[in-house]
């Protein structure tokens, strides 16, 4: 019972949540400078026409509740500049791009960030403790286009070793995920790291070396289970990074996903496509984090569902 209630208070906070932010963005995009039509050339009675069609013509709260009584009904609207496609269209055409690198990003960087911090963790204050520690600056301190750039110039361009650009296979995806999960993957090698030291000396962990379990049993089953609940609360966090990290990072590699559409859209002042890709992020996000306050509950149920 405590848990249903639970559920259905994060699923109505989650809901609000995005209600805010579908009102903001609505409101925030309208006091943009300029118009989306602006630097068509055509005359002021084709202008009119434009803005009636489009419904820009109508006082902005008008708008506003037209915009909301079609979002309902899953409607994101038409784009004012892409013509005659829809919103929900060329999300259904981008985001599978921009979904499948970030998910190559996020396994990338969970395989090896926690890898790095076991390891660096039981040879603390050796080789490859300070390793870690140098990957872990490093990765946490530049920007991941940044590191696309470096990368594509040496290992595209220089060594000729991966495409410099485009997503059509294995190979195209390896730079862009490198370069989008090793932030990623430094912040979870530390986190990995500090975690896995705090439980190292821990009592369970001396029982189940009195009893004989072998170290990996040890290190898998019963450390680094303790240790993934700071790594599980970053998951949320981090998935948004993945998300808006593709918008420059899809650019550097000329993908076609969704953050070249964010950023073209901003340019050419499309609002439908600007409010519709910010309220699917958003609601991405929200779903994102409700799941990581349930994986809570999975990986330590001693958590207190209220309070």
């Amino acid at each position: 019972m405590k848990l249903l209630k639970y559920a259905v208070r994060r699923v109505l906070m989650a809901l609000l949540m995005v209600f805010l932010l579908v009102t903001a963005s609505f409101f925030l995009v309208k006091l943009i400078p300029g118009s989306p039509f602006t630097s068509e050339k055509m005359q002021a009675g084709n202008k009119e026409a434009i803005y009636a069609y489009y419904g820009l013509d109508r006082p902005v709260y008008e708008q506003y509740f037209t915009y909301l009584g079609n979002l309902l009904r899953g409607d994101l609207g038409i784009s004012y500049k892409i013509r005659a496609v829809s919103v929900n269209q060329i999300i259904a055409d981008a985001f599978p791009y921009s979904l499948d690198l970030g998910l190559r990003a996020i396994g990338f960087a969970l395989t090896f960030g926690l890898l790095l911090g076991i390891v660096a963790a039981y040879r603390r204050g050796k080789a490859m403790d300070t390793l870690t520690m140098v990957i872990a600056i490093i990765g946490t301190s530049i920007p991941s286009f940044i590191v696309g750039f470096l990368i594509q110039y040496l290992f595209a361009v220089r060594l000729k070793w991966f495409p410099v650009a485009q997503y059509r296979g294995f190979a195209y995806t390896v730079l862009p995920t490198f370069s989008l999960g090793l932030g990623m993957l430094a912040t979870i090698a530390k986190y990995t790291r500090t975690s896995m030291l705090e439980v190292i000396s821990a009592d369970y962990v001396k029982t189940a070396n009195a009893k004989g379990l072998s170290k990996r049993r040890i290190v898998f089953v019963h450390q680094l289970r303790n240790a993934l609940m700071p790594i599980v609360t970053l998951l949320g966090p981090m998935v948004a990074s993945v998300i808006t990290g593709t918008f420059v990072v899809e650019n550097v590699f000329a993908i076609p996903g969704l953050g070249r559409h964010y950023v073209t859209s901003v340019q050419n002042l499309d609002y439908t496509l600007i409010v519709g890709l910010t309220i699917f992020f958003a609601a991405f996000l929200v779903v994102m984090n409700l799941l990581v306050d349930f994986v809570y509950l999975l990986i330590d149920p001693r958590i207190k569902l209220e309070g």
